[in-house]
């Protein structure tokens, strides 16, 4: 507790309290991307303590609690009654809920906070969020349109590039959606721009695009980013002369003349 007190120096212990919780909250819910969401708050279950536990509790429904019978009645038993394992069970189902919670926006929660049980809660905001199957092929339909017109950032570093490729592809496969590793391949390298042609033709050589991922393309191509922009950077250095030269050719030369004998009065005489 002394150890909590002496930050009190920088912040106070309320400050302590929301920074040393700020990274333990779940993802919060993103309303495009459920399954995303879904898939984080089901990793983020199982980092807990008990996950496994906890996880089950949202799939398979909490604890039924034990009954016993007391003067001729039979009742559910107390929670200080339970064993120590059902209190654990106990204590994960609640978890669960409050974990499902606290990743709503709260419109959301305010649709859904009267549940009480996980795996009812959490069946519910599935409901809300996917609706029926025609809202999941607009998506799918938005995710396939992205991946057609998926290209090159002017300035983007190859690296760049790369996280948002995989961050598309990522939605993909959260959705199941089929893409033969052969065209993902391909679109990943034709994708780059001109100053690359010569390190994507020699990776097709290199690399067979229905076996290899984009993943190794992408180490492949590393190692050449610093001969594609010496390319670039001569290529751009072309198309400035080129559009110089254009520029002179179209000046009407009384132009010229008039530009000199302006800036040297010696002519104006």
């Amino acid at each position: 507790m002394d150890s909590i007190i002496s930050l009190g120096q920088k912040n106070t212990l309320a400050e302590y309290m929301i920074l040393s919780g700020a990274d333990n909250r779940p993802p919060m819910l993103d309303k495009d991307l459920y399954d995303s969401w879904k898939s984080r708050m089901e990793l983020y279950m199982q980092n807990r303590e008990h996950g496994r536990m906890i996880l089950e509790s949202v799939e398979h429904g909490p604890l039924i609690w034990p009954t016993v019978e007391e003067n001729g009645v039979i009742r559910t038993k107390k929670y200080a009654e339970l064993s120590a394992a059902e209190k654990i069970q106990a204590d994960c189902d609640m978890k669960a809920t409050n974990i499902i919670l606290q990743g709503l926006p709260a419109d959301i929660y305010s649709l859904v906070n009267h549940h009480r049980v996980a795996k009812d809660l959490w069946e519910r905001v599935q409901l809300l969020m996917q609706g029926t199957s025609l809202a999941k092929q607009e998506r799918e339909c938005k995710l396939y349109d992205a991946f057609d017109k998926f290209t090159h950032i002017k300035g983007e570093s190859l690296h760049a590039y790369y996280l948002r490729f995989t961050q598309l592809i990522n939605d993909v496969n959260i959705y199941k959606m089929k893409m033969e590793q052969f065209q993902v391949n391909t679109k990943f390298l034709n994708s780059l721009p001109p100053e690359w042609s010569k390190f994507v033709t020699d990776v097709k050589l290199v690399k067979d695009l229905h076996t290899s991922n984009f993943d190794q393309l992408h180490a492949y191509l590393e190692q050449h980013e610093l001969h594609a922009n010496e390319v670039r950077i001569m290529r751009e250095r072309n198309q400035d002369s080129l559009a110089f030269v254009a520029n002179q050719q179209m000046t009407p030369p009384h132009f010229n003349t008039y530009q000199s004998s302006y800036n040297n009065p010696q002519l104006q005489q």
